[in-house]
């Protein structure tokens, strides 16, 4: 059951998906400044256990509820003074075994979220995603750049479609309804309390480094990624929430530290003192026949630390260590 209520904030920031690896983060953070939060989480990924710390808090109230399905929703968003929505679908793993579902969800409960928002123009951050830039082969993205979506043949570019439409409502709230809207777009983001159970590599890798077994790289190992760390991530999300001048906008949040994953494998082995090989498992194996998959990943953040001076820096190697010690 959740924790029970001390006293009903009459002020407070509302978090979707507060349970969820990064979402828990969050709560935490806010609560440390001396927020207080309310989280709709309704535990398909996230877990209780991601808000152990912080569960007696007579600051935090947790409702337990879909989006879609929680019946004080328009007073929650009414009487919040800003709204978080984390709450999605995770997961390359789960993307491709369910895209009815993510396609169907995200839309949804985004659009029953903005709806409510819209009422009292309550302040409204989305998480997005690195996957809307789909197939592009540029060296690094921009919040500008045109995207580049694969074939709706393939089911791994669902997630990616469904976010971006969540941009495209989001953005039209903001026009047409004078909605405070501000999208992120997150790289990557990892940490401690992230799980490999639906096909997160750095988890996976470090998984098996302890093990130890063999650590599984899909594809030729030479596609490149760059990780955000999730206290950078956080606090970047928290700067965005108080900076006016960023509503309406977008924003790519995320590490700028290049790695291929064969590279990222032995860098695990090598940080973790693990004598586990490494192994190259064909996509086919790994996925379903004809998985497309990004070659290279890599944000330019200069947008964000132009509007809230700051740049996600945790070193690789500090990223590692920080998230194998969980």
């Amino acid at each position: 059951m959740p924790p029970s209520i001390v006293h009903r904030p009459s002020s407070f920031i509302l978090v979707t998906g507060g349970a969820g690896f990064i979402g828990s983060h969050l709560v935490e953070r806010l609560l440390q400044d001396g927020k207080s939060v309310v989280v709709i989480d309704d535990f398909s990924t996230g877990r209780r256990d991601n808000l152990r710390a912080v569960a007696k808090n007579p600051r935090l109230r947790i409702v337990e509820a879909k989006v879609s399905g929680c019946k004080e929703l328009p007073k929650l968003a009414a009487k919040s003074e800003f709204i978080f929505h984390l709450a999605a679908t995770v997961g390359v793993d789960l993307v491709v075994k369910s895209a009815l579902h993510v396609l169907e969800a995200s839309f949804h409960e985004t659009q029953m979220l903005l709806r409510a928002a819209a009422r009292n123009a309550t302040p409204l951050l989305l998480t997005s995603t690195s996957e809307v830039y789909g197939k592009s082969a540029k060296p690094e993205f921009s919040e500008a750049d045109d995207l580049l979506i694969g074939t709706p043949g393939h089911s791994r570019w669902s997630y990616a479609c469904s976010k971006l439409t969540d941009e495209f409502l989001a953005l039209a709230y903001a026009r047409e309804k004078n909605l405070p809207v501000t999208i992120a777009r997150l790289f990557n983001t990892v940490g401690p309390r992230q799980t490999g159970r639906y096909g997160m590599v750095l988890p996976r890798f470090i998984a098996a480094a302890k093990k130890p077994e063999p650590l599984k790289v899909f594809g030729d190992g030479k596609q490149t990624r760059c990780f955000g760390f999730v206290h950078d991530v956080v606090e970047a999300l928290v700067r965005l929430q108080q900076c006016a001048q960023a509503r309406g906008e977008i924003f790519n949040i995320g590490g700028t530290e290049e790695v291929s994953m064969l590279e990222l494998a032995r860098l695990v082995v090598k940080t973790l003192g693990s004598k586990s090989k490494i192994e190259l498992i064909p996509y086919a194996q790994a996925y379903a026949p004809g998985f497309d998959d990004m070659r290279r990943r890599k944000p330019l953040v200069a947008k964000l630390e132009r509007f809230v001076n700051f740049k996600p820096q945790t070193p690789l190697r500090e990223i590692i260590r920080r998230t194998a010690s969980y």
